[in-house]
C-alpha cells in the first residue's frame, strides 16, 4: 500500500486548517533560517584558533588530586 496524491492533499488540508497558514509559513521561515545558520557555522572554518589540548596535563592534575587525598587518609 502506497500513499496517493489524495492522502497526501487530505494531510495537508488538515494541517492547514489546524495550524492556519501563518503558522506554518513562519514556521518555514525559522526552518530555513536556521538551515542557512547551520550552512554558515560549518563553512567558518574554527579549526585556524584553536590549539590541541594538551592531555598529559589533565592527567597530571587528577594524578596530583588522588595523590593528595591518598595523603590525608595515611595522615587518619
Amino acid at each position: 500500500m502506497s500513499i496517493g496524491i489524495w492522502q497526501i492533499a487530505i494531510v495537508v488540508i488538515l494541517l492547514v486548517l489546524l495550524f492556519g497558514r501563518g503558522k506554518i509559513s513562519s514556521l518555514m521561515g525559522d526552518v530555513a533560517k536556521g538551515i542557512k545558520s547551520f550552512k554558515k557555522g560549518m563553512a567558518t572554518d574554527i579549526t585556524d584558533n584553536v590549539e590541541p589540548k594538551d592531555i598529559s596535563e589533565s592527567n597530571q592534575d587528577t594524578k596530583d588530586i588522588s595523590e593528595s587525598n591518598q595523603n590525608t587518609k595515611d595522615k587518619e
